[in-house]
């Protein structure tokens, strides 16, 4: 993995659920980790399913392993939030790649 293709930033946030003034659930998530990262590949699929037209944005990203990332984590990237589908350690361990999907699925 070289340094220099680690252009970007992204933040590994581990998501809860807070209760707002009017006692509306509100999803929040704390930083664990931020990392620069390598987004690998970034693509878009539209679905038709019950509820119409679905888009799902997939990105992979490549980071250095900070150690003890997992599915339950999310990433931050750009503004938007992406859940973490599965986590394959790459270079013996010193580094993951990380299958994200956008979280609202909206391109």
């Amino acid at each position: 993995m070289k340094s220099g293709k680690l252009r970007h930033h992204i933040q590994i946030e581990d998501p809860s659920v807070a209760v707002d003034d009017y006692g509306t659930p509100v999803e929040t998530g704390a930083v664990v980790y931020t990392l620069r990262a390598e987004v690998i590949q970034q693509t878009a699929q539209e679905y038709v399913r019950d509820r119409g037209d679905v888009t799902e944005v997939t990105v992979a990203f490549r980071v250095r392993n900070p150690g003890g990332v997992t599915t339950s984590h999310r990433v931050r990237f750009d503004g938007a939030a992406y859940d973490i589908r599965q986590v394959v350690p790459i270079e013996n361990g010193r580094g993951l790649e990380l299958q994200t999907v956008k979280i609202g699925g909206d391109a």
